[in-house]
């Protein structure tokens, strides 16, 4: 039976995490944490706090569920304890990528990352927010890396991604670096902020005296559809005019060269700020 240790298991992302792992009988868990709040939710979940220099040196899988800004010295802390042979998962690529995880050339090193549900699952949004962040019932895909080891290692890290992250529509092998691109070039740094500023957009119609719940309606029901369109979910195109008026926009909105956020030398600066405190 594989024996699991999961760090800052009563967290944000942890509690997700051991709600899944709860309904996983084919694993042994350890959960670590060391806030006071972590540990109260991990008290309402029926869940003990482990000790760490005895669930540690035997786990064969060992899961830094932590933040970004302190899983570097955590994982100085944690790794040197592990066993020859064993697993050290993360759940974003941030931190690999920046080199702050302590390294052990005995061991190996997994990513995986969750896709989150679809909009176009058909669940309402709402439903699909709370699923990610509760217990999760609607499926989403995932990204797994292997950072380095062996196959072995990447095979045992795609199954405890799968468990932990499930139910899983698609599972995409994929490398270190293409995870980066996807997060945080792709939907952070370009998504999220584009978002943020649609978001400014509808807060200044509404501040201009257009009644706030026909702009809510109005936008996210074309946001909805124009992204049906272009990742072609759907059989469509826009309006003539929608495109010139996109045309004359994109110059106005955007910097010429704005796609060097895909560049590896400026999403390894893209990590550097995720990490940093």
């Amino acid at each position: 039976m594989t024996k699991i240790t999961l760090i800052g298991a009563g967290g944000k992302m942890g509690c997700r995490l051991t709600d899944n792992f709860l309904k996983c009988p084919q694993y042994t868990l350890d959960y670590l944490e060391v806030s006071p709040q972590g540990v109260e939710n991990l008290k309402q979940r029926g869940v003990s706090v482990s000790n760490q220099k005895e669930a540690v040196p035997v786990s064969d899988v060992v899961i830094l569920a932590v933040p970004d800004v302190a899983i570097g010295a955590i994982s100085d802390e944690i790794i040197p304890q592990m066993k020859p042979g064993s697993l050290v998962m993360t759940l974003d690529p941030a931190a690999p990528l920046d080199g702050v995880i302590h390294h052990r050339d005995d061991l190996g090193y997994v990513i995986a990352h969750p896709c989150h549900p679809s909009i176009f699952n058909w669940e309402p949004t709402e439903k699909a927010f709370r699923d990610f962040y509760g217990g999760i019932s609607a499926k989403q895909s995932i990204v797994v890396a292997l950072m380095h080891g062996i196959e072995a290692h990447y095979q045992l890290g795609e199954k405890v991604a799968q468990d932990m992250y499930g139910p899983i529509k698609d599972t995409h092998r994929i490398t270190l670096e293409q995870m980066a691109i996807l997060e945080p070039a792709m939907v952070e740094t370009l998504a999220q902020t584009c978002m943020e500023v649609v978001k400014e957009g509808y807060d200044r119609i509404v501040q201009l005296g257009v009644p706030e719940a026909a702009a809510r309606d109005f936008v996210l029901g074309h946001l909805r559809i124009q992204i049906a369109v272009l990742f072609k979910e759907v059989n469509g195109t826009f309006s003539d005019a929608a495109y010139k008026i996109s045309k004359r926009a994109k110059p106005l909105l955007f910097k010429e060269n704005w796609t060097k956020i895909f560049d590896m030398d400026d999403i390894r600066e893209q990590v550097k700020d995720i990490t940093k405190k």
